[in-house]
């Protein structure tokens, strides 16, 4: 028998994607608190549809991504921001 040299499998898939994670745009920042009346930073985090985007999307981590989620829908009640686009 002829032995071959196995070679180990390479992983593919997202796990694997070229490039850096990007990093949360708010702990950079060393943001605590996302305030729904900043109408310019929360319209980075949704869609030209209206809907908010998610985390693999925006960078944001998943502290953050929660409370950008909580002060687009509060922003929404409030009539700053629009339900759709």
């Amino acid at each position: 028998m002829a032995s071959k040299k196995q070679q180990p499998r390479r992983r593919t898939g997202p796990s694997m994607a070229p490039g850096r994670r990007k990093s949360c745009h708010f702990c950079r920042d060393k943001v605590a608190e996302i305030d729904y009346k900043n109408i310019a930073q929360l319209r980075r985090y949704i869609s030209e549809k209206g809907k908010i985007r998610s985390r693999r999307i925006t960078g944001a981590c998943r502290r953050h991504q929660i409370q950008v989620a909580a002060a687009v829908k509060r922003a929404r009640e409030m009539a700053l921001l629009p339900y759709v686009g």
